[in-house]
């Protein structure tokens, strides 16, 4: 069932959900991205400058978490506006020898934060947590529904 712009009630959950991310991950998307930054893959280069281990690339992180709006959704291209501020950096350990478990689990929950009934948009406030503190505040996207 495709989600209408009349059904919606600010305040309304729209869902929760984890992202496991692992160090491949993390190299997988490098090489996608182009950011090869070693703090990103790098145990003792990360160390090195200053950071307590190898942590996610932002972009990587906000990227993931949206996917709970494009779920909720039902199409990515319903998304017309999303934006975040950087918080705290999720640190992912290295689980390499232990297939199967993730470096780090972000957990995510999408609320109705507004609606805008003459445009038919939502606005989805989302809550990004890792190890219980906020990685991305104000993180909301702009969602266009029927």
């Amino acid at each position: 069932m495709a989600v209408s712009i009349s059904t919606l009630e600010v305040g309304q959950e729209i869902g929760s959900t984890t992202v496991d991310i692992t160090r491949q991950d993390l190299v997988r998307y490098a090489g996608a991205s182009g950011d090869l930054n070693p703090i990103h893959w790098n145990q003792a280069f990360a160390e090195g400058v200053g950071l307590p281990g190898v942590i996610a690339h932002g972009m990587f992180t906000m990227g993931s978490v949206v996917q709970l709006v494009t779920d909720w959704a039902g199409d990515p291209a319903a998304v017309v506006d999303y934006q975040t501020r950087f918080t705290k950096p999720v640190l992912v350990e290295d689980t390499t020898a232990e297939p199967g478990r993730p470096g780090a689990v972000v957990e995510v929950t999408g609320v109705v934060g507004a609606i805008d009934a003459e445009r038919s948009t939502a606005r989805i406030d989302l809550t990004v947590t890792f190890n219980g503190q906020k990685v991305l505040v104000k993180a909301q996207a702009v969602v266009k529904l029927p």
